[in-house]
């Protein structure tokens, strides 16, 4: 019910703000007054601001127009915030610089994508469900490196994953969750010695994994290939980051898992333990094939 801010018009001939009828149609692909359909012009997206209204407004409302584009900044600034009400996308598990492809199509993360690319953050939180807390203590940003949209609304979402957080409060905006946050960086080993012995652990994790993806069936290396693309090289540098190597979470990610056990390691800031709980899967995996 506020004045208009970025005033569009339907091929119908009704006016909303841009905004509100991308969140009509993310719902329903028709007019919210007169209910034509509205799908052709949904696939186009071209959404253009209607000049006269917008000029009527700025000329004849000119202080209430201030007042509108004030709350707008305000607002914006507010979902700009990547460590307060950060938007929380509830679905499958994420890891840092792990490429995670999404097709969206529920209206409340059809907003939530749409507010991301917007704001200029690019970026929201992936996490997986909990029965009890709707979901879990720890996730993993994500970075959207493109969207496609589809004709009818849905969008194919190209991501990768950033920073690992920990949840501090949960909350709801406009049907999707949202977090307060705090990230998650690994503990550096200083000891000259005990940095020794994490290379050596690391090499050997390394040499280990190559081993079992490199025997692995032919459909299996091909289908991990085509998701997650080819295992990362060895670094020079172990604790070059604040996750650690890239190839830890490569494998994290293709290994046959629960997500239960996933995520513990993805909440665990040294890595020491990440390597040897790895490693332990990798043994176990080896075992098996090998009985």
């Amino acid at each position: 019910m506020r004045l208009f801010y970025q005033p569009v018009t339907t091929p119908c001939g009704h006016t909303f703000c841009k905004n509100c009828l991308e969140r009509c149609l993310d719902h329903n692909p028709q007019c919210p007054l007169c209910k034509e359909s509205l799908k052709e012009y949904l696939a186009f997206r071209k959404y253009t601001i209607t000049q006269v209204l917008d000029n009527i407004i700025k000329q004849y409302l000119s202080k209430e127009n201030l007042e509108r584009l004030k709350l707008h900044t305000e607002e914006t600034k507010e979902l700009s915030d990547l460590t307060k009400n950060v938007p929380i996308f509830v679905c499958t598990m994420a890891y840092p610089t792990v490429p995670c492809p999404l097709h969206v199509f529920e209206p409340r993360y059809r907003l939530m994508i749409r507010r991301c690319m917007e704001t200029g953050t690019r970026q929201f939180g992936m996490c997986i469900s909990d029965p009890q807390k709707g979901f879990v203590d720890y996730g993993c940003m994500l970075q959207i490196r493109s969207v496609h949209f589809l004709p009818d609304g849905r969008s194919v979402v190209d991501t990768i994953g950033g920073k690992r957080f920990r949840v501090l409060s949960r909350g709801m905006r406009d049907g999707y969750c949202v977090a307060n946050i705090e990230y998650l960086e690994d503990m550096k080993v200083n000891d000259e010695e005990d940095l020794e012995k994490l290379q050596v652990l690391h090499d050997q994790v390394y040499d280990q994994a190559r081993k079992w993806f490199q025997n692995l069936e032919n459909r299996f290396r091909n289908q991990i290939l085509q998701h997650f693309g080819p295992m990362p090289e060895r670094e020079a540098d172990i604790q070059a980051t604040p996750n650690g190597p890239a190839c830890c979470w490569w494998l994290l990610a293709v290994l046959p898992v629960d997500p239960r056990y996933q995520l513990s390691v993805l909440s665990m800031t040294t890595l020491k333990e990440r390597l040897v709980k790895i490693q332990h899967i990798l043994t176990y995996l080896q075992k098996l094939s090998s009985d």
